[in-house]
């Protein structure tokens, strides 16, 4: 991988760190593009069961690179357009991937940067933290992460931090539901990893995808059209190895295949 993240497996475990703390980890065009990388080789990757995400030094991300943005004032509306379909990308590739996200959020969490914290399946911020949109504030808008906020929240909420702009605490987050949980910084590690290994030794890897793919398509779908997929969707699922075999072990009192201790 490149300059600016690492990438670091353990076990079933793949930590991105992203890494431009002197620039407090801001979005750049490159940033994005290794992250795209490194988040689809951890899709792609058998051994990997669950993605880590965090950022070097004490802030997760300060969001958009705002030097490039003002070189990009001179751009075209196509090179514009290209820019930020790059971030829309890789907001989709966290959405979608196929192995569950936690978010590591060892400091502030701004814009672009809230953005791809709250996007991540799971997100354990430590106290201290503060989090938010301040978009408006610079005369831009938050449309491209509006897009997964609108998903994610309560009209009411979403309304609050993209219109006002304004940085709310961690413990605030939690509660208007933009990421999961916060700790004592001292416990940010022991719960992320913690996290990590329950989902990767006490689930099944297909059933997580599965169901993790369910949960981005249904909120698209009518009552009945929803109802429908979710009905072919447990149908297939029973026929799947996985299910097969956590069944029969469940029966046999034995643990299930895919844990690992």
């Amino acid at each position: 991988m490149g300059m600016l993240l690492t990438t670091v497996n353990e076990g079933p475990t793949a930590t991105i760190t992203l890494g431009r703390p002197d620039k407090r980890n801001a979005l750049s065009a490159a940033l994005i593009a290794e992250l795209q990388e490194a988040l689809q080789a951890a899709g792609a990757d058998d051994a990997v069961r669950c993605v880590v995400l965090t950022g070097a030094g004490e802030v997760f991300s300060a969001g958009a690179d705002l030097s490039e943005l003002q070189e990009l004032q001179d751009a075209t509306p196509i090179e514009n357009e290209a820019d930020s379909r790059r971030l829309a990308e890789l907001l989709r590739t966290i959405y979608r991937l196929p192995k569950p996200v936690i978010a590591r959020i060892n400091g502030h969490a701004l814009g672009g940067g809230c953005g791809l914290a709250a996007v991540c399946d799971i997100s354990i911020a430590r106290d201290g933290s503060r989090l938010g949109f301040p978009e408006v504030r610079l005369g831009f808008v938050p449309a491209i992460v509006g897009v997964f906020v609108a998903r994610k929240l309560r009209e009411a909420s979403a309304r609050d931090l993209l219109l006002r702009g304004r940085l709310v605490t961690a413990a605030e987050a939690v509660q208007a539901g933009l990421i999961t949980r916060v700790v004592a910084q001292e416990d940010l590690d022991h719960v992320v990893s913690e996290t990590a290994r329950e989902i990767a030794e006490e689930t099944s890897s297909s059933a997580v995808a599965f169901t993790k793919r369910m949960l981005g398509d249904l909120p698209g779908m009518g009552f009945e059209e929803a109802l429908a997929y979710a009905v072919q969707l447990n149908a297939f699922a029973r026929g799947t190895a996985d299910c097969r075999a956590g069944i029969a072990a469940f029966l046999r009192h034995e643990e299930p295949p895919w844990k690992t201790s």
